[in-house]
């Protein structure tokens, strides 16, 4: 029996959303060229799908499945009616049963595997997909085997939750690509693929072909953006975020984009923007950390807080946020409240560098300086020393009636501030000239 790979794969949608799984049906579907032994029943249910005539084709499917319950064919196009239907439970069944029917069925095992991909059966839909790659196509052609190793490509790219594996997608792909040109979406993953395996220049070669072809390319321009801000190169990011803004203004993504490279150069606009972004999506937990962030930034640490604590409320053990609390806190001047969100940060992860140094700074206007240079030394395991880090050990050593340490860490401070803290600096050379008299 002929393959039914037809023409009704070029009138339904042949490639994967970038972002998900089509809502569409499978873009498989039943031969229109009838070959002479086929049943009139399942003849008449081809033609009425040809028509999109799906009530017409499911009655003469259904009538005919009561005395063939295992056509392979008939189970296929009462799945694809089904599935256009958007009946997806009775669609998968269906191409179950002419899965079993015929194992070896190309277009079975794709139309299951994309079908369930779209309703986030990851696993399975990873099987059937698996399972086509391995079968000859047929008259189905290389361009539907390329579908399914695309298909599998997506499934393996890495999600926000750290599903996936970057590299099997990569080979994935690459299979796709053996069969078919390059598109744009492939483009397009490629480079999402290579950010997730680390690989920075090859995903900014990727936004770049695209970018070539298509310079207003919503996802390009984003993309490279996102490569650009990790790599703190915030100017030219954000020109390439504001011509995406021009195809999508009110795209929030874009606009939180937009914030977050406005404010790495304290850009006035950020503030604005991001208050505009937490009135349209007040229940957005990463752009209210973004405007709490850059409220701190802009010294006004109550207002931040308020935005932190419900987040802390739902929260109560992310260490960022702990941090960021306790870092308000201290622009307050609350300083015990300070210090018990900076250890319980510590406590939660003992390597975190940002809450020692809170733990030190908040120890020191405590008068607590045996608690700063213990916060300090544990702190030096991870991080380098800075300017307020050599400050906060000469005052505490020097609190201490440390005479040696202090006068040390005092010349520390003074080499590295380089008259940058104009105010310590006086502080130290007037402690250094006591302390070196003596």
């Amino acid at each position: 029996m002929r393959r039914f790979a037809l023409v009704f794969v070029l009138l339904c949608p042949s490639a994967v959303s970038i972002q998900s799984f089509p809502q569409e049906p499978s873009g498989v579907g039943p031969d229109s060229a009838q070959p002479t032994a086929l049943p009139a029943e399942v003849a008449d249910a081809e033609a009425a799908i040809v028509k999109s005539d799906w009530k017409t084709a499911s009655t003469k499917l259904d009538t005919y499945l009561v005395t063939h319950p295992t056509d392979e064919r008939a189970l296929f196009d009462a799945g694809y009616v089904a599935d256009h239907q958007n009946q997806l439970d009775t669609a998968s069944d269906f191409y179950r049963r002419a899965t079993a029917a015929n194992p070896k069925s190309f277009e079975g095992h794709l139309a299951l595997g994309l079908l369930l991909a779209r309703q986030g059966k990851r696993d399975e839909a990873h099987m059937e997909l698996a399972a086509a790659t391995t079968l000859d196509p047929g008259d189905a052609g290389p361009q539907l085997k390329a579908r399914a190793w695309r298909a599998l490509a997506r499934l393996d790219k890495p999600g926000p939750d750290g599903e996936g594996n970057a590299a099997e997608a990569s080979k994935e792909l690459l299979e796709a690509l053996k069969l078919t040109p390059e598109t744009t979406d492939d483009s397009l993953l490629a480079a999402d693929l290579a950010e997730a395996s680390g690989d920075h220049d090859a995903a900014e070669a990727a936004y770049r072909r695209v970018l070539a072809d298509d310079p207003k390319s919503v996802a390009a321009n984003s993309g490279l953006a996102h490569v650009l801000i990790g790599g703190k190169k915030f100017p030219e990011a954000e020109k390439l975020i504001r011509i995406a803004l021009q195809q999508e203004p009110d795209n929030p993504a874009l606009n939180a984009q937009l914030a977050t490279v406005l404010a790495a150069q304290d850009n006035a606009e950020a503030l604005p923007l991001l208050q505009k972004l937490h009135a349209d999506h007040p229940t957005d937990a990463a752009i209210t950390r973004m405007l709490a962030g850059v409220l701190a930034q802009a010294g006004d640490a109550a207002a931040s807080d308020r935005l932190f604590l419900p987040l802390l409320a739902k929260s109560p053990d992310d260490i960022d946020l702990l941090v960021a609390h306790g870092q308000n806190l201290i622009r307050q001047q609350r300083f015990s409240e300070a210090l018990a969100a900076f250890d319980k940060a510590t406590k939660l992860d003992s390597a975190n560098a940002d809450a020692w140094s809170g733990i030190a700074f908040a120890a020191s206007k405590l008068h607590q300086p045996e608690l700063a240079v213990h916060a300090l030394t544990v702190r030096s395991k991870y991080m380098p020393e800075v300017p307020a880090t050599y400050f906060l050990w000469a005052t505490s050593y020097d609190s201490l009636k440390d005479r040696t340490a202090a006068i040390t860490y005092y010349h520390h401070f003074l080499d590295a501030s380089a008259g940058k803290f104009p105010d310590q600096e006086w502080q130290a050379r007037q402690r250094l000239q006591v302390l070196e008299k003596k």
